[in-house]
């Protein structure tokens, strides 16, 4: 068949301009992708239940400050049960057990067994599907989230600064002086290095901190939780990325500084929970076990003991003498005088 040379030009000029217009449509469809993502994010927050109340009750709230609640940092979980959402798996499945006021605990577990998931019930950042968690006796799930989140420390194992003042970053609320703050920055050695700093507790903190130190931005947060003054402090593998220096330096600060507080360790470094008063072992969502920790690596069947002697056997007889040396302590604080 023959074509006339005019249409057979005509038509290659057509065809070339095609290609130009495919490229045009993937490039309009790309985009018309990247803003159903927006549509995308809207339908799922409309989907997502509303937050419980910040605000507690009025006649609640003057119980609780009346009682001066918290004042002693109990926790309770009782049958726990927790889900991120309908229809998923539960993270907790059951989960029970009680840590008296002022107690050191260590939670240990591998990872997916629901140890950070605890510390998100507790701040009530997931509200649990069923059963009740109690702090000094009180149900949280009747407690408005304001209080309840101000009420408990938290140091993250992703410490968190905000691009403000280093006052507004340990004093995010305004509430302490001066000195309370200084005091907070020298029980945590850093009121060196903020004095060296051009205008001192005004001196400027970059978004997330990046002018400190990965170890500084945690003792920033542990300087924020000492001024909080809250009984109940969370430490959610806080010192899974400092070094031993300063990890030794977060170690110390809790046993002296938050002596007579709850603290409740997620561990990362298991020297860091051998000298407290208990362990809960975490596996598939539940307790496994909760004991002292030299009475876990008594027991040949302790999932904690496996855990320990995988460290090797010198660490296990490090870890153990010094769990041994910690338990022969709290014997001795716990034994009546006279």
């Amino acid at each position: 068949m023959d074509v006339p040379r005019a249409t057979a030009g005509l038509s290659l000029t057509y065809a070339l301009e095609l290609t130009m217009y495919l490229k045009f449509g993937t490039q309009m469809f790309s985009k018309l992708e990247q803003h159903f993502n927006s549509v995308e994010r809207v339908v799922g927050y409309r989907k997502e239940r509303a937050e419980p109340p910040h605000e507690t009750a009025p006649d609640m709230d003057k119980a609780l400050v009346a009682a001066a609640w918290p004042s002693k940092g109990a926790v309770a979980f009782e049958d726990v049960t927790l889900a991120y959402r309908p229809g998923l798996e539960p993270v907790l499945r059951g989960v029970s057990f009680s840590v008296a006021g002022g107690q050191k605990v260590g939670i240990c577990g591998r990872t997916g067994s629901g140890k950070s998931t605890m510390f998100l019930a507790l701040f009530r950042l997931v509200e649990s599907q069923s059963g009740r968690i109690l702090v000094d006796g009180q149900d949280i799930s009747q407690i408005g989230l304001n209080r309840l989140r101000r009420s408990l420390g938290m140091i993250p194992q992703d410490a968190f600064l905000y691009s403000d003042t280093v006052r507004a970053n340990v004093d995010p609320f305004g509430e302490a002086d001066d000195a309370a703050v200084w005091r907070a920055l020298e029980a945590v050695e850093l009121k060196a290095v903020v004095s060296a700093l051009s205008g001192g507790l005004d001196a400027r903190v970059d978004e997330g901190g990046s002018n400190f130190s990965m170890g500084q931005r945690q003792l920033f947060c542990m300087a924020r939780a000492l001024l909080r003054g809250a009984p109940l402090l969370c430490m959610d593998e806080a010192t899974a990325s400092v070094d031993m220096e300063t990890d030794d330096l977060i170690q110390r600060t809790v046993r002296t500084q938050f002596a007579h507080c709850t603290v409740l360790t997620i561990a990362h470094r298991l020297n860091t929970v051998m000298d407290s008063d208990k362990v809960i072992m975490m596996s598939g969502g539940k307790v496994e076990e909760a004991a002292a920790p030299a009475v876990l690596l008594e027991r040949s069947d302790s999932s904690f003991k496996s855990l320990v002697m995988a460290t090797g056997a010198k660490s296990f007889a490090r870890l153990k003498k010094i769990a041994s040396s910690a338990s022969s302590d709290n014997l001795v604080g716990a034994a009546p005088s006279g």
